[in-house]
């Protein structure tokens, strides 16, 4: 993930920061009832379009 210990996003505003991220509209169930809820949709979200994932 490209997550600061902050939590700020590492590649924000860096030309290698995917379309996707800006065009992403969280939803209710994108976000859970937990921080935990929301990182592990995110966490499969970000395996799921992995480059070079095997489909």
């Amino acid at each position: 993930m490209q997550l600061l210990p902050d939590r700020r996003c590492a590649i924000f505003g860096e030309p290698t920061r995917p379309a996707f991220c800006a065009g992403l509209k969280p939803s209710a169930d994108m976000c859970g009832e937990t921080r935990g809820q929301a990182l592990a949709w995110l966490t499969q979200l970000e395996a799921a379009t992995a480059p070079g994932r095997a489909a």
